[in-house]
């Protein structure tokens, strides 16, 4: 489920915890807006869709927050890309 992400500002990061492992979406604002920088995610759930399942919630959470995004990040970029409802969020 994507509310399973959530938003460490402490970390400038969003994670998602799968067992003992994290995924991870890191993160700087920039003039009002959340600039994703950096996507990990462990090899132990890669091919899981946990990047998707990551992205997903942080798109999620910065809509609800009405948060512009930049993305920085080539996976965050791709996943905007290839679902079109959450391109509209993008600045940049």
């Amino acid at each position: 489920m994507d509310d399973d992400v959530r938003d460490n500002p402490a970390e400038s990061r969003f994670e998602l915890a799968v067992g003992d492992e994290m995924a991870v979406a890191y993160y700087r604002e920039e003039n009002g807006r959340i600039v994703l920088i950096h996507t990990e995610v462990p090899q132990a759930l890669s091919g899981q869709g946990m990047g998707t399942r990551l992205a997903r919630g942080v798109f999620e959470t910065l809509r609800a927050r009405k948060t512009r995004i930049i993305a920085k990040c080539p996976f965050m970029a791709a996943f905007a890309v290839k679902h079109p409802d959450y391109a509209s969020l993008l600045d940049g």
